[in-house]
């Protein structure tokens, strides 16, 4: 699908409204098919300034070549949904791309790659009002643990209140935690060892007043054979994410093959790695991921 930026820039410029009335028309379905997996493409880092992608660093900085490679990853069969923010979710409901797909809102993107605050991630995205009004299906948050940055203590508390806010909307909320930690250049990492993620399930499993409406998203651990053992640690359904997989996309595959088969694991959502893979081939890293489910 070509994507005629003029059109959509038209349309926003003189029709602006023309966003809302498509949400209003879209059709809808179920969160989960009677399968019962979900497998759902990500495209949410722009907003938080992760525009890399391997060795390119402004790989996602073309909306117009995102946006394609959206819809066809969406037009793939086996492809549930789209997990983005309000500026890429506005322009694929006016490219009428979200029909029958499960919509899922990016909430917290202030903490920008990089930056100082970047464990102070402040929800500057999708409000749960925002989905509900909108008919989406679900939000999704990040939540980085960082013990020696006080900035994860005040994304900790607003995680909660999201949680609190998406449960009395009766809205499904995906929750992505890490135990992170800064390198002494100041960088953001992450922690995939067992124990890490272990950790970051039983704190992401507590938070807010209910955990009826809440879903995890996991990363696979550094040892795949760990992950039976961490995903002991909640009840909660959980999906796993892609992350960064560098070259080694057969590799990533078989991490994901392995833990799809455990008994909370539901699905995959997977951004970068189906979008951008690399060999070019969006319709083949698609159609594999599917597989595996």
């Amino acid at each position: 699908m070509k994507v005629d930026i003029s059109a959509l820039v038209h349309t926003r410029t003189h029709h602006p409204e023309a966003i809302a009335e498509a949400a209003t028309r879209r059709s809808r379905r179920p969160l989960l098919n009677e399968d019962g997996k979900l497998m759902i493409v990500a495209a949410d880092h722009p907003a938080r300034g992760a525009l890399g992608v391997g060795g390119d660093k402004l790989a996602m900085a073309n909306r117009a070549e995102l946006l394609e490679r959206l819809c066809l990853a969406l037009s793939r069969p086996g492809v549930d949904g789209v997990l983005a923010t309000a500026d890429i979710l506005d322009d694929l409901l006016l490219l009428g791309a979200l029909d029958g797909k499960v919509v899922m809102g990016s909430m917290n993107r202030g903490g920008l790659q990089g930056a100082s605050f970047e464990l102070d991630d402040r929800f500057t995205g999708h409000r749960p009002e925002d989905i509900q009004r909108l008919g989406f299906d679900a939000g999704k948050l990040l939540l980085r643990i960082d013990y020696d940055d006080p900035g994860s203590l005040t994304t900790l508390e607003s995680t909660a209140r999201a949680v609190d806010d998406m449960a009395a909307r009766r809205l499904p909320v995906f929750v992505e935690p890490f135990i992170s930690r800064r390198t002494p250049e100041g960088k953001v990492r992450n922690d995939l060892s067992a124990e890490a993620v272990t950790r970051s399930i039983a704190i992401a499993s507590g938070l807010g007043g209910s955990s009826a409406y809440t879903w995890l998203k996991l990363p696979v651990t550094e040892n795949p054979d760990d992950m039976a053992r961490v995903m002991e640690t909640s009840t909660l359904p959980a999906v796993l994410l892609g992350g960064e997989v560098g070259d080694d996309q057969d590799g990533a595959y078989e991490k994901w093959r392995s833990a799809l088969q455990l008994p909370t694991v539901r699905g995959l959502v997977v951004g970068r790695s189906l979008l951008y893979p690399a060999d070019g081939d969006v319709a083949a890293a698609v159609d594999t991921a599917v597989g595996l489910l």
